[in-house]
């Protein structure tokens, strides 16, 4: 579903047949002013949401960015000035705050922890573990904050866990059957595969070939030498459980990337808050 029928979506949750506290108090012909007030440090993301919830909204008031997606944020900075009719500013001020607030904690998030392996020829990985309707604007946030998007979605790309491998039936079972199944439906997929343990990597590399190997909870020796192992059979993805305290650590270990669940589904939301006037 395309970003502007999510935030449709969103308008009609929210405001079904009107905004009845604005609508109970303010003039219908009122106009006014109001910024985004930025009130904790990080890394700004989903003003261009913002602006779009703006004139779905009301398509007449007058949205002025004064900063952009992806730059740093600080106190006391404005992200954006809003002006035209206050019951409208009323009506899109809480969808804005909550798209940008969520946003701007993912790629606050996501900048920490690539900072910490800025230096390292390893990339940041965000997962499938996003909220229900949300996951387009969770994992544009992760690209905000300098990260990467794993796959989207079921559709796109072929990642075999550890329950497809038991379900069906072992390692070579399960890799054979892949391959099988994008040739008879001339399927054009990256395939990634899970790996719980070296004698995994073993089967793994014994089998025919696949994109990316996922390590998945290893410590920083059995990493070490999985990647070793594999060589250039295969990207290597390290995953489980990888904090700001430990990633540095994996990163270390040679491996292509690492997928951290964390940046989209243990996430606090950016304090901010729209600090509107009137003027009639």
């Amino acid at each position: 579903m395309k970003i502007n029928d999510l935030i449709a979506q969103a308008i009609e949750e929210d405001i079904k047949d009107g905004d009845h506290s604005g609508n109970s108090c303010i003039p219908p012909n009122a106009e006014g002013e109001a910024i985004l007030l930025i009130k904790e440090n990080g890394v700004l993301a989903g003003i261009e949401v913002a602006k779009e919830v703006f004139h779905q909204v009301d398509d007449s008031i007058e949205f002025l960015p004064k900063m952009k997606d992806g730059d740093a944020i600080k106190v006391g900075d404005i992200a954006f000035e809003v002006k035209g009719n206050s019951r409208s500013i009323l009506k899109a001020e809480r969808l804005a705050l909550n798209f940008m607030q969520r946003m701007s904690g993912i790629a606050t998030h996501t900048k920490e922890l690539g900072n910490l392996i800025a230096d390292l020829p390893c990339k940041i990985l965000d997962t499938r573990k996003t909220t229900p309707n949300f996951r387009i604007f969770e994992k544009l946030a992760v690209k905000m904050g300098g990260g990467f998007n794993h796959r989207f979605g079921l559709y796109d790309m072929i990642m075999i866990k550890d329950n497809h491998i038991d379900y069906a039936g072992g390692i070579q079972a399960a890799i054979e059957k892949t391959h099988q199944y994008l040739l008879e439906n001339k399927y054009d997929l990256k395939v990634e595969i899970e790996a719980r343990n070296l004698s995994e990597v073993d089967q793994i590399l014994a089998c025919k070939k696949v994109d990316r190997i996922m390590l998945d909870n290893f410590s920083y020796s059995d990493l070490k030498t999985a990647v070793k192992q594999i060589g250039d059979f295969a990207e290597t993805e390290a995953s489980g459980g990888i904090t700001k305290e430990t990633i540095r650590e994996y990163a270390l270990c040679g491996v292509n990337f690492i997928s951290v669940g964390a940046l989209t589904h243990q996430i606090s939301s950016l304090d901010m808050s729209l600090k509107a006037s009137f003027n009639g």
